[in-house]
């Protein structure tokens, strides 16, 4: 196991800028939740989170969705060194039958989203009738792994700043910070 300065992380959260204090994010999520809630709530979706970005997310919005729904997770990588960004490796595939159902992809951010655009196509290409995803950020740039990627529902939108809290992380650390916060001068 590789030595971690926990210093460094401490101080990394001391020293960073709060872009959305823990109250914003909530009222984001409630935000989402009602919308999600608005389109899927006769649809019987299979809902999943994707790990393990999406865990904080998804926990805090699956108990807003008071509808009935299958949740469950998934967790994959992109193949190293792949031209393709299909080229999924699967860590936990998709454990619940979807093929004919709507599926909602939950996860944190989306940043430029290659992993992201990647399930989305497997479980379109798997029979899903439909495939949304809902995000708690969507950071703007012009980097996305396609110029259509998006999510349908959008909790927050970031400036392009190295960001944690909330399910996304710095080195590993603060998927817990209550709020979401920006590394100082990234």
């Amino acid at each position: 196991m590789s030595h971690v300065d926990l210093e460094h992380i401490k101080q990394a959260y001391i020293e960073s800028d709060l872009l959305f204090s823990q109250a914003e994010v909530e009222a984001a999520i409630n935000r989402m939740a009602h919308s999600i809630t608005e389109q899927m709530q006769d649809a019987n979706p299979v809902v999943f989170s994707v790990m393990n970005g999406g865990l904080v997310i998804a926990g805090q919005l699956l108990t807003r969705l008071n509808f009935p729904l299958e949740a469950s997770y998934l967790h994959a990588t992109r193949y190293r060194n792949t031209t393709s960004g299909h080229e999924l490796e699967w860590k936990v595939p998709p454990m619940v039958d979807f093929k004919g159902r709507p599926v909602l992809i939950i996860d944190d951010i989306l940043d430029e989203g290659h992993t992201l655009a990647a399930i989305i196509d497997y479980c379109r290409d798997a029979g899903a009738a439909d495939v949304q995803c809902a995000v708690l950020v969507n950071k703007l740039h012009d980097r996305k792994a396609r110029p259509n990627l998006k999510a349908e529902f959008v909790g927050l939108e970031v400036e392009d700043r190295y960001i944690f809290g909330y399910g996304m992380d710095y080195q590993g650390y603060w998927r817990n910070a209550p709020g979401i916060f920006a590394i100082k001068g990234k």
